[in-house]
């Protein structure tokens, strides 16, 4: 086979970086719009991260280093960009954090020279990934994503522990590593949002208590608990402000997913849910309202999914899969939602906070039963048919 020069890798590259992302036409909900190509892919990563440039020393051109897919980003707007704290699982299943970094919000991100670094004081620590980014009142950017470590009580090799670890930075370059969070009754966490203001003057954490790496077992939902001091951050009591429920999207596991959203009418918040089909566990997203002074109390929480996986995004690594932990908005008051596809590629939607909230006041709660849910839809056409006969 014929072997590429660094030099046309490289121009494939900037090609790639430089292409316009059009708005998918064909698809239209009246919430948000979605984009015709990802906003990040494994393409995307730059050759020097993967190639050894030096033909003495790599005379085919391989990759010496692969990276097999980019997903799961914290997003966060700083110094006029906008920014993706991007998990990035290299060919060996390891994940780590890089920078990709844009001045337009569906296109053109580029990574920083070097993948984040982070301090290495968790020695038992195997993989890290699925960063939230909050910027916080307190003037500090935080990071808390999953720490994941061996299962030393098992002798299964899949058998692994979940923390929530947890940085701060004020540039995304330098980051000070804090203790992992520790919740006194969960045994386990995963998917851990930081609130971005103080809440009765404490440190505010979405959490999602689990029993194992796996499972949720009594782990209810999605729960909310306070700490001091975010630099020995402990929590005492976790109190569930969104459930998991019997035959709905959240009926096997739900999560949080971005931070929450301030608007005038309340913190919107979209998460994930997981049910299981024949097929495996499907994840989509969804969203709901919690209130400006409490937010530990749910106030709107409209039924079924926000978005789910269409199309090629059904397709990767894990199958019917969406995923978010990153959204930025904007003061104009435009939202980008940041949303992973089959643990493979980042993409993006847009909406605004007036077309979120609208959604999430004004959509009807789930029912939970058919029949109930047949009489809401019922309802909405005998609306329609007699206002369309004026």
């Amino acid at each position: 086979m014929r072997s590429r020069s660094f030099e046309s890798l490289t121009e494939a590259y900037e090609r790639l970086l430089n292409r316009p992302n059009p708005v998918d036409e064909h698809f239209y909900n009246g919430i948000f719009t979605r984009y015709r190509n990802p906003v990040l892919t494994r393409e995307h990563i730059p050759p020097f991260w993967m190639y050894d440039a030096n033909p003495e020393t790599n005379p085919y051109m391989m990759q010496r280093m692969g990276v097999n897919a980019t997903l799961n980003s914290g997003a966060i707007r700083l110094n006029g960009k906008y920014c993706l704290a991007v998990r990035v699982e290299g060919a060996d299943r390891k994940s780590f954090f890089a920078i990709a970094e844009s001045d337009r919000p569906t296109e053109g991100f580029r990574f920083r020279d070097y993948p984040v670094v982070l301090p290495d004081t968790e020695k038992e620590e195997t993989n890290v990934y699925d960063m939230r980014l909050t910027q916080h009142e307190d003037g500090w950017i935080y990071g808390v994503f999953c720490s994941e470590s061996k299962d030393r009580s098992s002798s299964d090799l899949s058998a692994a522990t979940a923390a929530a670890g947890i940085v701060r930075t004020k540039d995304l370059e330098n980051w000070e590593r804090l203790p992992n969070l520790v919740t006194l009754h969960s045994p386990q966490q995963r998917n851990v949002v930081l609130h971005p203001e103080f809440v009765n003057g404490k440190y505010a954490f979405y959490t999602r208590p689990m029993d194992d790496f796996i499972e949720t077992g009594s782990g209810g939902g999605i729960g909310f608990g306070l700490c001091e001091d975010i630099t020995r951050a402990v929590i005492g009591e976790e109190k569930i402000i969104a459930p998991r429920r019997y035959h709905t999207i959240t009926e096997s596991k739900n999560g949080a997913g971005t931070v929450p959203i301030r608007t005038k009418k309340g913190w919107i918040h979209i998460a994930h849910g997981v049910r299981n089909t024949a097929a495996g566990l499907r994840y989509v997203l969804y969203a709901f309202a919690t209130d400006l002074q409490d937010p530990s109390r749910v106030i709107a929480e409209p039924g079924g999914m926000l978005l789910g996986p269409l199309g090629r995004e059904r397709t990767g690594d894990v199958s019917n899969v969406v995923f978010t932990n990153g959204a930025i908005a904007d003061e104009d008051g435009k939202v980008y939602l940041y949303y992973a596809s089959s643990d493979t590629r980042m993409h993006v939607a847009e909406t605004d906070t007036d077309r979120l909230c609208d959604y999430v006041f004004h959509t009807p709660a789930d029912p939970l039963r058919s029949a109930d849910c047949v009489r809401q839809r019922t309802e909405l056409i005998r609306r329609n048919l007699e206002y369309l006969k004026k």
